[in-house]
This record gives structure tokens, sequence and C-alpha cells, in this order.
């Protein structure tokens, strides 16, 4: 096996779509079967079930994916080890962040970092918030801008850089929606809501809606902060975002904050990575920047 082979591996167990990993990967779909057909020939053992319309990974291809998870990252700091014995650090760092938490969060921590360090290339991939933590786990990523959940896996580290209250949003138009969280009593019930699929915001409301023993009426479910911005804007529902995504949305004024909301409990957004990363020192040049707003 080689680490290229492996890595084409480890891609497609994340995506298990064979067009969509050659196409990230740049590499033909018949060169990627091929490899993972070496792969399985190799270990003896088949790694996918692939048929017409799916791909899965077999028992044995989630143990193998441990194996190549392992390797990777063994091969990364080893790699980042090198580095650290230069005059000046170099390398790639992976760095997963929501759109919203690039220009909120992650400006304030690499502003300068290019400065300090020149030959650090910045491999930034953006999604889901709520796949932050996850992206970590899956090794898919060094360092990720992430909500710090409730309960953190032992294995993983994480800095805190700010703590932002969530606000329940209506629009600033006239509209139904508006008039209905208007009242000094408000029938939570009968308001639309937009919200978050999943996520720490998610968490903190559903908890809400069962200890008040509500069953609330989910107009819309989105995957990103300023969907739900949008559409409260238009006049759809109501929202729960973070101060801090609404602060520094351009959507900021299209919506306004309920004043007679209850209080959710705020939460801690930061950077996450693994313990074993720690070592790295370009994990660690990035942990020690100092964090501006």
């Amino acid at each position: 096996m080689q680490l290229q082979e492996l890595k084409l591996f480890k891609h497609l167990s994340g995506s298990l779509h064979f067009a969509a990993t050659s196409k990230a990967c740049n590499i033909s779909p018949s060169a990627l079967s091929r490899t993972i057909r070496r792969l399985e020939e190799e270990s003896e053992q088949i790694l996918f079930i692939r048929d017409n319309r799916k791909v899965e990974l077999t028992d044995a291809g989630k143990r193998y994916l441990q194996f190549t998870d392992t390797i990777l990252e063994e091969y990364r700091l080893l790699m980042d080890s090198y580095a650290s014995k230069k005059s000046s650090l170099w390398g790639t760092l992976r760095i997963y962040s929501s759109v919203t938490a690039s220009y909120t969060i992650l400006s304030g921590l690499l502003k300068g970092f290019q400065t300090d360090y020149p030959d650090v290339h910045i491999d930034l991939k953006t999604g889901s918030a709520a796949d932050a933590i996850d992206q970590i786990i899956r090794g898919n990523t060094d360092i990720s801008v992430a909500a710090k959940p409730d309960r953190l896996r032992n294995s993983l580290a994480f800095r805190e850089l700010a703590v932002t209250p969530l606000h329940f949003v209506m629009p600033k138009i006239e509209c139904p929606v508006r008039k209905s969280v208007s009242h000094a009593q408000i029938n939570w019930e009968a308001v639309p809501f937009i919200l978050s699929e999943s996520g720490i915001g998610r968490m903190r409301i559903d908890r809400w809606f069962r200890h008040n023993h509500l069953h609330p009426n989910i107009y819309a479910q989105v995957a990103g902060n300023e969907a739900i911005l949008a559409m409260v804007g238009l006049g759809l529902g109501v929202g729960l975002v973070p101060g801090l995504v609404l602060d520094k949305s351009p959507l900021k004024d299209d919506i306004e904050i309920i004043k007679n909301a209850p209080d959710l409990e705020p939460y801690t957004v930061g950077i996450c990575t693994t313990k074993r990363l720690m070592n790295s020192p370009l994990v660690k040049a990035l942990w020690e920047k100092k964090f501006s707003t």
C-alpha cells in the first residue's frame, strides 16, 4: 500500500461516492476502482459493498479505516516534526469551519498568521457548523472552529475563544409572524419556527421545547445560521441564532431580537483538535496564536 492509496480510501470512506472522490482527488473513476481493488486484494478483505445505488463500508472496511487514520496521522506528525527543526515552519494546516465562523471567528485567529509563518499553507474547508467536531474525530481536518459540545470526548482538546448568547429573532417587516410574537404572552406553539437541522443551538431549543411541553410549529429546517436569518428576514418565521452571527451578518438590518423571549443557555465557540495533534508544531502554532475580535 502507498500513502496516496490510503488517502483515496479515506476520502471514499467519507464520500461513499466513487464519482465524488475521483473528482475531488483528481483521479479517474477507473483508476480509483483499481486502487480500491488493489487494497482489497492486499488485505484479502472486501472493504466496500457497492452496487448501482449505493456504496457502504463493510465491517472489515471500518477496521481498515481506523488503521488508515492511524497511519496518516502518524505520517502527519512525522512530517510536522521535520518541519519544526527548520528555521521556520512549513507545510499544510487543514482547517474546517462554517462560512459564518470563517468571518466571525477564524479571521480573528488567522490575522497575522501568514506574516508569522509565510511557508505554512492553509487548507480551509467549509461546511455545516454541526459537522465541525465530527470532522476532527474522523481525521478529516487538523483544527475545527466549533461550538463546544456539552460533553467533549477525552481524546479532544478545545480552546475557548468566545461565548455567545442565543437570540430568538423575528422579521423587522410588518407581517403575521411579527404580529404573532408582539404580545406580552406569546403562544409559542402557534409561531412558525425556522431552525437549524442540528447543532448546539438546535439542542438548546429542543431542550426548551421539551421542558415546557411545547409542540413547535417548525416551518423549515436549514443547514446554517445565514439561511435562518434570510428566511426570518423575509417574514417566513422566527429563528434562533447566536449573537455573534447576528452581529456580523449582512442581514442584521432585516432582523430584530424578540425582547420578551426566554433566555437560553449561551454556548462557547472556539477551536478543537485531537490531543495527539497537539504535538504537531503547525497545530500548536495556530493554537497559541493570539485571538483578536
